[in-house]
Parts: structure tokens; C-alpha cells; sequence
């Protein structure tokens, strides 16, 4: 149940990831590069020298702990994205035994963690392994009501247990702030979860994360940020940041699947630096002191409330002692009564004993009579049973009501249900193949919408940086050939065909040529000139005619076997990713669980169900007129017994009523001080009152004077922080060096890249 619980976790990550994966699958990614193939030459006009060479590694370290931490082995799996089809790449890697896991591209090693891929316009994915030491170590550590305890020690062990996830950052750089070296780790997001099962863990508490309980398991998500205290040189005692996980748990026969922490630094990698100019929003550095002062500002009005409720409640206690004080009159008047009527029980006690001596001489008729019609209703019983279709043994009194029960137990709704469940869930499964066919058309249009729309927004930015070249050359020589005959005008007094054939009949001397050309080439590098050439071009490009024709050179790029068959073979590529396949499954299987729901909703099902729920009515309602009876037949034999037993005792209850005579008078005596009693507690009563309202107003009080010093002494620490100005370059400081780690393995210093680990350890349960 855990892995299943698990999977689903998974899968709907996973189905996020493929939603934006499937549009974004050929577009660029965050840092201008292409994380597909794209489509070669769209025109012929354009030079391959204005493509830029672009690879990005994506890697991921997985790492396999035992259970307390201790690394067994670190895998690394590396995905040289070949944005541009590069036919080779050069790639940085300190991995041994490296393999490619999805191809059967070779490579050549050369010096300094050089290797070379023979990618033929294929992305590289390749894994391998290292000894290296990780940017951020992890340490698990257990303890078992107080005391620590080894992982092997707690497995089947009860009691509260504490699970504690240290990470020590090692990952830092030397930075100058304020002139001064100071170490700044990298900034790594650490997030750490399990899986409890609510049979064996409860009362589960995390330290700073979030626990959710879907019923049957307790899901525990932790955070922290080992190193960021020391970046951001924030004192620990005004708010510290988490560097650490701690689960608390009451743990029953101990036992925990594997865990998992993914520790990433791509959550500072977003923040422009650019932008930082100073400390805003710190209140929420203090999020958990001002969360404290809430609740017990909560806790101070609660108390408020419930003494007022305590208030108006003291008026209907002063109310009930007031009808204490009528009941206690009505009681002593009652005391005389019953000494009145103990007189009269005396005298007919006689009459009683002679009574009782008739009744008991035809108990036996009484018994026997009452037995044969319980007998004849169980025939009838029987006979209704059989009719309807159920095996029966004949039956009894004795037995009469186990029978039933198993018939009853047999027809419980709940069985009925799951029987019927299982029999539609089969119905169903039949035609799994069918309904996932369906499943997996959905998803491939999904998919090719998102392949198509971005590879059409490549096709677009290509042919348009194609036409505005075109169109910048066009204005580039308009402008030139006019700067050309005002410098030719203004040096020798002709235009510029006077001054073509003049150069061409020999009268221009190569000296005054060579000073045009110069004053030419010096007007066209002028500011002026480049901004009037920009301007042209930019307004050309906004024209109709250059839109229109930007948009039918796309349009006929899209419709070329080329384009077509790389928006093909994307699509196909991403179809065939695992994401794309457990997506698949996923809906496969919700179609499925929807249909059963419709099914078992439907007439044909629930009219079954109610047939037969209203079988155990009927057979409810037999069970209970037999043990109505049954309760007579038992009380009839009771009666019979009790009336022998009540005429051979009828002397002593005569005895009886003359001490109850005795005693009725002690009673009314006792009822008269009770009365007087009564009366003084009613006298009292205001007082109670007044005390209950001054407590009423102390509990005000408290929550007015909790809520002046939130307001005066917490919120005032909220919003100030000292030496903004260091902070701000810390954080700078923080986010450059985030940026500066693109990967654990290696990398080469032309390639960008980002790095993810995720860390797994073992299992404890008891051998």
C-alpha cells in the first residue's frame, strides 16, 4: 500500500511535468537554447554562421544510503540535450564505467575529463558512477522515547520516536562582501519524504514541512536550506532557517519504507540579481514567531469566550437551584404522602398473599400454552424461509436467532456490493486494451499540438531573422548609395553618375577616391547612420508586405516533408517516454475506475442491491416479531416463577410493610432539613454569579493585554532587520555562486547545464 501510495504521488508529478514538457518539448528552454532537434536550413539564405552552437547537460545524481545516511553508491545520468544536431559533442565528465543507456553513439576519451560524443544529431544519454564527495551530505539519525537507537534496534520497537534528517552543505565559494573573504555555500533546496502507515505510526509531527493523512497512511514532506543561515549572515537568535528534518511519531512495531531527498539549487538560479536593491518582505523571516503570537492570541479569546458561556450558563444554574428548592417542598410534601400510604399497604398486604395463591395454581397452564405458540410461529417461520429460497434446519428456540443472523450476514449490503463490484470490475478489465487505444489518441493530440505550436514558433523566429536580414541589407545599401552622393557632392561639386564616369574616364585620382571611400565607410560607422539604418529596417519589418511574407514562407516551411517529419519523429519520441507512457496508464486505469462507477450506478446493478436489501428487511422484520415473542415467553415464564416465589414470600412482604411503615416516617423527617438545606444554597446564589462575571473580566483582560504586546513588542521585530545593505549583497553574493554550479560530474565551461540529487535510503523492518 505504501508503494502504491507512493505511485500516485509520482504520477501526478509526473503528469504535471509532461503537460509542460509536451509544449515545450522542441521550444527553448530558460537559457535561450533548444532541447530538441530542430529543422535544418529553412531557406537557403540563411548562413550557418548565425546559428550559435548550443548543447545543455541536465544531470541527475542518485544517491543509495543504508538507513542512516551512509552512502553505499552514487549513480550519475547525464543528458546532453544536441539543441542544434551537432554531429559531435565535447563533453567534461570525472565519471567511471560510462555507458550510453539510450543509443549506440560511441565516444573518445581525451586529456583532462575530456570525452568526445559522436552524437549524429542526436541528444546523449549516458550514466556512469563516482566516489566523489557530494556537495551536500545527508545523516539519519533515531531515537526511540529519548535515547538514541540504530536503525536495527528500532526495527519492531514501540514507542515515541524521533527520526532526524541532518544535511551539511560542502559546496561553497570565497567571495569579497564588505572586503572581507566570506564563505558562500551554495544555496541547495533540500526536501525530504516518507511514507507512515497509520497502523503503525500516529500523532505524526514534522518539524518544518507539511503531514498529510489520507486515512490509511501519513504522508511527510520535509524542507530545509543547510548553509543559507551562514549566506545570508542572519543571527540564529532572531530566526533561524531550518537546516535540518525532524519527524516526530507514537510508532507501534516499528517499521519504514525507503526515503527520499531531492536537494536542488535551481529554486535561486530564477532571481535576477540585476533587480536586488534592497531587504523587502522580511516579516516573513518571523513567519513562525508571528504564527506563535497567533494562536495564543486564539487560545486568550477562546478563554474569553468560554468563561462568558460559563456566565450565561451560571444563570440557568441559578435557575436549577431554584427548582431544586420547589422539588425539595414537593418532596417533603410526597414524605407525608408515603407515610399516609405505607398504612394502607400494610392493611393490603393481606388481600395480596390470598391473591398471589390463585395465580400461582395455573402457572403451569400459563407456561405450556405460551410454548406451543412460539412453536407453531417457528413453523410458519420455517415454511416463509425455505419458500424463499433459503436452506434451512428446522427451527427452534433455542436456535431460531443464529439461523437468522447467518441469513442476514449473508445479505449484507456490503458483501452484496463488493460482489457485484467485482463481477462489473471484470466486465470492464475485458476491454483494458480498447479503452487504453482510446486513452493513448487523447494523449498523442495533446502531444502533437504541442510539438506542432513549437516547432512552428522555431520555424517563425528562423525565417524571420532570415527576411530581416535580407530587409537590412536592402536598407543598408539605400542609405550607403546616399551618403555616398552627399560626400561626392560635397568634394568634388558632382553627383554620383558625374562621378562614376569621371572615375571610369581616369580624371579622379586614386588619392581623392581613397579619401571619398574613407569619408563614406567613417559616415556609414556613425551613430546617426546606424540608428537611421535600424530604424528603417525595423519599420520595414512591420510592414504588410515583409508580415505577409514572413507568414507564407512559414506556412510553406510547416508544410514540408522536413518539418513534417521532425514534428513526426518528436512526437514519436515523446509518446514513447516513460512520463508520456505512465500518463497513459494512469488515464487507462481512471477510464476504467469510471466506468465501473457508471456500471454500479447503474439500474440493472442497484436494482439488485435493492431487491435484496429489501430481502433483509423482511427477513430483519421476522427476527424481530420472533424475538418479540420470545421476550414475551421468557417474561411469562419470569411472571410464573416470580408469582410462586412472590406467594411463598407474601408473609414476608406483609413483615415488609409494616418496617416500611417505620421507615416512611424517617424519610419525611429527612425531607424537611433537605428543604431547609436547599433554600440556603438558593440564598447564596447571587454571589456565585458575581463571581463568575469578575473572572469574565480578567480572561478579557489577558487576550486585550496579549493582543497590546503582539502589536507593540512581535510586530515591531517583524519589521526591522539590522544592516540591510549587507544583506542585500549576501544575497547577491548567494545567488551568483547558485548560478555558478551547473553540475556534479563535470561539465564544459562553454555548456550550461543544472544538477538534481535525490537520495534514497534503505528499508527498516524487523528481520
Amino acid at each position: 500500500m505504501k508503494g502504491k501510495a507512493l505511485k500516485i504521488i509520482s504520477l501526478f508529478l509526473c503528469t504535471i511535468l509532461i503537460a509542460v514538457g509536451a509544449v515545450y518539448s522542441v521550444a527553448s528552454n530558460d537559457n535561450g537554447k533548444t532541447s530538441e532537434n530542430k529543422p535544418a536550413d529553412i531557406t537557403e539564405k540563411v548562413p550557418a554562421s548565425t546559428v550559435p552552437e548550443s548543447v545543455f547537460k541536465d544531470e541527475t545524481v542518485y544517491v543509495i544510503a543504508d538507513a542512516n545516511g551512509t552512502v553505499q553508491k552514487i549513480i550519475v545520468s547525464d543528458w546532453l540535450k544536441n539543441a542544434l544536431s551537432a554531429d559531435k559533442i565535447n563533453d567534461v565528465t570525472e565519471l567511471e564505467n560510462v555507458e550510453n543507456i539510450k543509443g549506440d553513439e560511441e565516444y573518445t576519451t581525451g586529456g583532462n575529463n575530456v570525452i568526445v560524443w559522436d552524437a549524429n544529431g542526436k541528444d546523449i544519454y549516458y550514466q556512469g558512477i563516482t566516489e566523489k564527495e557530494l556537495p551536500v551530505n545527508l545523516t539519519v539519525s533515531y531515537n526511540l522515547d529519548g535515547q538514541a537507537i540504530s536503525p536495527d534496534e528500532l526495527a519492531g520497537k514501540s514507542g515515541k520516536v524521533t527520526i532526524r534528517f541532518d544535511y551539511r552543505n560542502n559546496q561553497y565559494e570565497t567571495v569579497k562582501i564588505n572586503r572581507k573573504d566570506e564563505k558562500i555555500y551554495v544555496p541547495f533546496a533540500v526536501f525530504t519524504g516518507m511514507i507512515l502507515d497509520n497502523d503503525n505510526f500516529s500523532n505524526v509531527e514534522v518539524s518544518n514541512g507539511k503531514v498529510i493523512n489520507d486515512g490509511d497512511r501519513t504522508i511527510v514532506i520535509g524542507f530545509a536550506f543547510p548553509g543559507l543561515q551562514e549566506d545570508l549572515g542572519i543571527d540564529r537568535n532572531k530566526f533561524e532557517i531550518p537546516s535540518y528534518v525532524e519527524i516526530t511519531a507514537d510508532a507501534s512495531d516499528f517499521s519504514l519504507g525507503m526515503t527520499v531527498t531531492v536537494a536542488s539549487n535551481a529554486l535561486f538560479n530564477s532571481i535576477d540579481t540585476e533587480k536586488i536593491n534592497s531587504v523587502y518582505d522580511l516579516t516573513g523571516s518571523i513567519t513562525e514567531l508571528n504564527n506563535a503570537m497567533a494562536q495564543l492570541l486564539d487560545g486568550s479569546s477562546a478563554l474569553y469566550d468560554g468563561i462568558c458561556t460559563l456566565l450565561e450558563k451560571s444563570g440557568e444554574l441559578v435557575s436549577g437551584i431554584n427548582q431544586l428548592a420547589d422539588g425539595a417542598s414537593k418532596l417533603k410534601d410526597g414524605a407525608n404522602d408515603l407515610n399516609s400510604g405505607a398504612e394502607q399497604l400494610y392493611n393490603g398486604t393481606a388481600a395480596l398473599l390470598q391473591g398471589l395463591d390463585t395465580l400461582a395454581a395455573n402457572n403451569d397452564k400459563l407456561n405450556d400454552g405460551a410454548k406451543k405458540v412460539f412453536e407453531t410461529f417457528l413453523a410458519t417461520a420455517e415454511a416463509q424461509l425455505k419458500e424463499a429460497g433459503f436452506s434451512v434446519p428446522a427451527l427452534t428456540i433455542d436456535n431460531y436467532a443464529s439461523v437468522l443472523n447467518e441469513i442476514l450476514d449473508s445479505l449484507d449490503e456490503t458483501k452484496l456490493y463488493n460482489q457485484a463490484l467485482e463481477q462489473v470490475t471484470a466486465a470492464v478489465e475485458e476491454n483494458r486494451d480498447y479503452i487504453k487505444s482510446q486513452v493513448t489518441n487523447a494523449v498523442r493530440e495533446q502531444v502533437e499540438a504541442g510539438v506542432t505550436s513549437a516547432v512552428k514558433e522555431q520555424v517563425t523566429a528562423q525565417v524571420t531573422e532570415t527576411v530581416k536580414n535580407q530587409v537590412l541589407t536592402q536598407v543598408t545599401e539605400a542609405v550607403r548609395k546616399n551618403v555616398e552622393e552627399q560626400v561626392i557632392l560635397a568634394a568634388t561639386g558632382m553627383d554620383k553618375a558625374k562621378y562614376d564616369a569621371a572615375v571610369s574616364a581616369g580624371r579622379i585620382d586614386t588619392a581623392t577616391q581613397n579619401m571619398i571611400e574613407s569619408a563614406v565607410n567613417e559616415k556609414m560607422a556613425g551613430g546617426d547612420i546606424k540608428a537611421l539604418i535600424s530604424k528603417n529596417t525595423d519599420e520595414q519589418m512591420q510592414s504588410s508586405n515583409i508580415q505577409s511574407l514572413i507568414a507564407q514562407k512559414v506556412s510553406e516551411q510547416m508544410e514540408t516533408e522536413q518539418v513534417k517529419n521532425i514534428i513526426t519523429a518528436n512526437i514519436n519520441s515523446k509518446m514513447a517516454e516513460n512520463e508520456i507512457q505512465a500518463l497513459i496508464e494512469e488515464k487507462t486505469e481512471e477510464q476504467i475506475q469510471k466506468i465501473v462507477a457508471e456500471k454500479m450506478a447503474g439500474e440493472e446493478v442497484q436494482s439488485k442491491l435493492a431487491a435484496a436489501a429489501e430481502g433483509v428487511k423482511s427477513i430483519k422484520s421476522l427476527k424481530s416479531s420472533l424475538d418479540d415473542y420470545n421476550t414475551f415467553y421468557l417474561g411469562l415464564r419470569n411472571y410464573t416463577s416470580g408469582v410462586a416465589q412472590a406467594a411463598s414470600g407474601a408473609s414476608e412482604l406483609s413483615k415488609g410493610a409494616s418496617d416500611l411503615k417505620n421507615g416512611t416516617k424517617v424519610l419525611y423527617n429527612g425531607a424537611v432539613a433537605l428543604y431547609d438545606g436547599v433554600n440556603a444554597m438558593k440564598n447564596g446564589a447571587p454571589a456565585l454569579t458575581d463571581g463568575i462575571t469578575r473572572l469574565k473580566d480578567g480572561a478579557m483582560q489577558l487576550s486585550e493585554g496579549l493582543s497590546q504586546f503582539n502589536e507593540k513588542g512581535i510586530q515591531k521585530l517583524a519589521d526591522s532587520v539590522d544592516d540591510a545593505e549587507t544583506f542585500t549583497e549576501r544575497l547577491k553574493a548567494t545567488v551568483k555562486v547558485s548560478k555558478n554550479y551547473r553540475a556534479f560530474a563535470g561539465i564544459s565551461d562553454w555548456m550550461d547545464g543544472n544538477v538534481k540529487f535525490i537520495y534514497k535510503t534503505a528499508e527498516i523492518k524487523d528481520k
